[in-house]
C-alpha cells in the first residue's frame, strides 16, 4: 500500500511541479495533507514522475546518467580487486589455532613453507606468487622483488660468506651489519618507552621456570653449549594465542609499531633468553629485508652479539638494530650469579624496502602460502 493524493488528476500534478517556488511549498503542504492510500493514485503519480524527467533538459540528465555508470564501475573495480584485510588479534589468535599449537608455539605443519623448506621449485613458486600479486594490483613498484626472484639462485650462490640469506635475497638493499637507530626512530624510542612494561611482563613468566624445566610457552632452540630458550609472541607472521594471552600489555604494543612485520613468514616477536655458559652457533637469517631489533631486558656483563665479525655488547632499557642476514652468533660468558641474558626480539622491516614492497612480499610470503 502506498501514500497518495485523494483526488489527484494529472493535471494537478504537473502544475504542482511546474509551480513557482513559493506557491509550489505552499501547494505540496495542503497536497500533502490529503493524501490517503490508493494503487490508483501510485500509478498517476509514478505517471507524472516521468512526464517530468522529459520534460527537463536533456544535458543535465546525461549527465546524470554518466555519474551512475561511474559509480557503478567504481563498485565493481573495488569490488573485483578484493585487497586483503589486515586480520584482528581475536582473528589472528583464531587463526593460530586452527592452525595448530603445541606448548604454546606454532610449529610450521606445511611442507610447501618458503621460510622452512628449500627446494629446486622455490623461485617458480615465488614467481607465481609474484604473478598473483600483480595480477590483483600492478607491477608498479616490483622491480627490485621481480629481478630478485628471477635471480635468485645467482645472489644466494656468489654472495660472500659474511652476509648469505638462506631463503631470499632482495637486491640494491644497502647491506651493514647494525644499523643506526634513526634507521627505525620512532619504533626504537617507541620500545625503549615500555622497557619496564615489557620486563614486568617477562619476570612474571619467569617465575614459573622455580617448578618446572620447561615451563608451558618456551621453546628450548639448540646450542654447542648452555640454553637458549624463546618464548614467541609471533612466529613466521603468525601470533601465539596462548602467549599473547599471558603477556597482553606486550603484544598489544607491537600493533602500535609502525614497521613491525607482522603478515609474512619473516616476521618475529620474542623474549630470548640466554643462561650464562651459552653459545649460539653461527648462523644466518632467512632474508635481508628485515632488520631485527634487540631491546635488552637483562644484560649482564661478559655477554656480546657478534654480526658479521663486529662485536656489539647489549645495555638495559636500550635497542639495537642489526641485519641477521650477516653471519651472527651470541654468548653469555658470565657466571651462573650473574643470572640470565634477556632480550625482548622484534623484526622490522628495513628502511629502504618501499610500502609497495612490503605489500607485495607480505602477499608472496604469506603464512601458508
Amino acid at each position: 500500500m502506498v501514500w497518495v493524493p485523494l483526488r489527484p488528476t494529472r493535471t494537478d500534478c504537473r502544475a504542482l511541479l511546474c509551480a513557482p517556488t513559493s506557491r509550489s511549498t505552499t501547494m505540496s503542504l495542503e497536497w500533502l495533507m490529503g493524501w490517503t492510500w490508493s494503487l490508483d493514485g501510485l500509478r498517476d503519480f509514478i505517471a507524472t514522475g516521468i512526464q517530468s524527467f522529459r520534460d527537463c533538459d536533456a544535458t543535465a540528465l546525461a549527465a546524470v546518467a554518466c555519474l551512475l555508470v561511474l559509480f557503478v564501475w567504481y563498485c565493481y573495480h573495488v569490488g573485483r580487486e578484493q585487497p586483503r584485510a589486515y586480520a584482528t588479534v581475536n582473528a589472528l589468535m583464531q587463526s593460530a589455532e586452527a592452525n595448530g599449537v603445541q606448548n604454546g608455539f606454532v610449529y610450521c605443519h606445511s611442507p610447501e613453507c618458503v621460510r622452512c623448506t628449500h627446494h629446486d621449485g622455490l623461485n617458480q613458486k615465488l614467481y607465481h606468487n609474484l604473478q598473483e600479486y600483480a595480477k590483483r594490483y600492478s607491477w608498479s613498484g616490483m622491480g627490485r622483488i621481480h629481478k630478485g626472484i628471477r635471480e635468485q639462485g645467482r645472489y644466494l650462490n656468489s654472495r660472500p660468506s659474511i652476509q648469505k640469506p638462506e631463503v631470499f635475497f632482495l637486491p640494491d638493499l644497502p647491506t651493514t651489519p647494525y644499523f643506526s637507530r634513526d634507521a627505525q626512530k620512532h619504533d626504537v624510542e617507541l620500545l625503549e618507552r615500555n622497557f619496564q612494561t615489557i620486563l614486568c611482563e617477562f619476570e612474571t613468566l619467569y617465575k614459573a621456570f622455580s617448578n618446572c624445566s620447561l615451563p608451558q610457552g618456551w621453546k628450548m632452540n639448540s646450542t654447542p653449549s648452555g640454553e637458549w630458550f624463546t618464548f614467541y609472541l609471533v612466529n613466521q607472521g603468525m601470533c601465539v594465542p596462548r602467549n599473547c594471552r599471558r603477556c597482553p600489555r606486550t603484544y598489544r604494543l607491537l600493533g602500535s609499531l609502525r614497521t613491525c612485520i607482522g603478515n609474512n613468514v619473516f616476521g618475529n616477536a620474542c623474549i630470548s633468553v640466554l643462561s650464562p655458559g651459552t653459545v649460539i652457533a653461527e648462523h644466518y637469517g632467512p632474508t635481508n629485508i628485515r632488520i631485527r631489533c634487540h631491546l635488552g631486558l637483562k644484560t649482564p656483563s661478559n655477554c656480546e652479539l657478534v654480526v658479521g665479525g663486529e662485536p656489539q655488547c647489549w645495555a638495559e632499557g636500550r635497542c639495537l638494530l642489526f641485519d641477521d642476514s650477516f653471519l651472527h652468533t651470541a654468548f653469555h660468558e658470565g657466571a651462573p650469579e650473574d643470572g640470565p641474558r634477556v632480550v625482548f626480539m622484534v623484526d622490522l622491516w628495513h628502511p629502504n624496502v618501499a610500502a609497495a614492497e612490503r605489500q607485495a612480499l607480505d602477499f608472496i610470503f604469506a603464512p601458508g602460502r
